[in-house]
């Protein structure tokens, strides 16, 4: 028989960590024969190039994920998310997509979301003392 070793790492290779993306992906694809997953970004840059605003997620059978949207602390209100969050679900519509899913805690943006059409369609105790929504927008 032989002996597997288990390391718990709280901050893992940048490499590590795709492999194992890489390999659900292989999974996913060889299940469902569905090949058209492409990474989706979008950056809001300063006069230095710098992020102040961005949104990161994928497209994937039909659907977009947004998995990061920020807005830096001093540019909240101006309508950046509402921007960024527009492009992304006219590029996942550009993609194919009927549909955008994402996830916030109460403390983050849920309400943000629901104003721009989003509906809850989950929610669990996370972390302690606070939920985690899931939300879903069908998308024209």
């Amino acid at each position: 028989m032989e002996i597997y070793k288990f390391k718990v790492e709280t901050d893992p290779d940048s490499k590590d960590v795709e492999f194992l993306r890489d390999k659900i992906i292989e999974f996913n694809i060889a299940k469902t024969s569905i090949n058209d997953a492409l990474t989706l970004a979008i950056f809001m840059r300063d006069e230095r190039e710098e992020i102040i605003a961005g949104i990161f997620g994928w497209t994937w059978g039909g659907c977009c994920e947004v998995v990061y949207l920020w807005v830096e602390e001093n540019r909240r209100d101006l309508g950046y998310g509402k921007q960024l969050l527009k492009a992304a679900e006219e590029e996942a519509i550009r993609r194919g997509c009927f549909q955008v899913i994402l996830s916030t805690h109460s403390f983050q943006a849920p309400a943000f979301y629901q104003r721009l059409g989003y509906e809850i369609f989950g929610e669990i105790d996370y972390p302690k003392g606070y939920k985690q929504f899931y939300l879903k927008k069908r998308l024209n």
